[in-house]
């Protein structure tokens, strides 16, 4: 297979936030930024918290009502960015590209995000993805993809970066996809870390996705309320994976180029 992106990677909202201190976690942004070059594609989640952790050390108070998380992403996103351009090599370009539904459920519209990423590894630039929760409604969400689903018999949502950063992979048809998350991987237990499943193979696209489904059912739980967990993780992979970009999950905690060499512990993906 011929790939036009070395690595798509993505980091959750929980392996970005010092939850001691109520801020950005720096230096693991400033660790991440420092390894991303030209021909690597960055997803990062983060912004709706560091926006209400930003908005609460400002006020002393919360905001609530529908549209807080609408207000957070706003305010969030653009401390977001100036963390990753600050720690970024400034010989390379920055773009934000925010994301929602409609960019992996209409062809033409894909086609223009493809372009769009395309170009940023010809003009030395680093894309930095996420989903635009700053102008998303919910309720027009939900009606927009039950419309959607009338015509299509599949239907991305994409609100979980981790089911964008597996389209992204797909649309670019990307070499490797990290998942970084707040633990090492995939695990039979997860209360058990000598469990960690270290790999995940078939000999090709159908009998890895048969193992995928396989280590789906030991899969319960989710790092934090509201986040999916390791099982949508697998689910939202499969068709990367299937399509032979090799997939880790792993710790945020490790470096891009730990992960690369297999010399930290986490989950591989891959066809054999």
């Amino acid at each position: 297979m011929t790939f036009d992106f070395e690595l798509v990677g993505k980091i959750g909202s929980m392996a970005l936030i010092d939850r001691e201190d109520g801020i950005i976690d720096y230096t693991r942004v400033a660790r991440i930024s420092r390894e991303l070059r030209p021909g690597y594609i960055w997803i990062s989640s983060g912004a709706t918290e560091i926006g209400r952790l930003d908005f609460l050390q400002r006020t002393g108070r919360e905001l609530t009502g529908e549209s807080a998380k609408t207000d957070y992403a706003a305010q969030g996103q653009t401390i977001l960015m100036q963390t990753y351009r600050q720690f970024i090599d400034p010989a390379y370009s920055v773009r934000q590209v925010l994301v929602e539904h409609h960019h992996f459920n209409d062809d033409k519209k894909s086609d223009h995000l493809k372009g769009l990423l395309l170009r940023c590894r010809e003009q030395n630039a680093i894309p930095i993805v996420n989903y635009n929760d700053a102008v998303s409604s919910e309720e027009n969400r939900r009606m927009e993809l039950l419309a959607l689903s009338k015509d299509k018999r599949r239907v991305f949502e994409c609100v979980d970066n981790d089911e964008t950063a597996s389209r992204i992979a797909c649309l670019v048809r990307a070499r490797t996809l990290i998942i970084f998350t707040s633990v090492d991987g995939i695990y039979l237990n997860p209360d058990d870390a000598s469990t960690l499943v270290k790999e995940i193979a078939g000999k090709d696209g159908y009998e890895l996705t048969e193992h995928i489904e396989e280590y789906k059912k030991y899969c319960v739980g989710a790092s934090r309320a509201g986040a999916n967990g390791a099982r949508a993780k697998l689910e939202y992979v499969k068709d990367a994976a299937a399509q032979g970009t090799t997939v880790y999950i792993a710790n945020a905690k490790y470096t891009i180029a730990a992960v690369l060499s297999g010399d930290v512990p986490c989950t591989r993906i891959a066809i054999r």
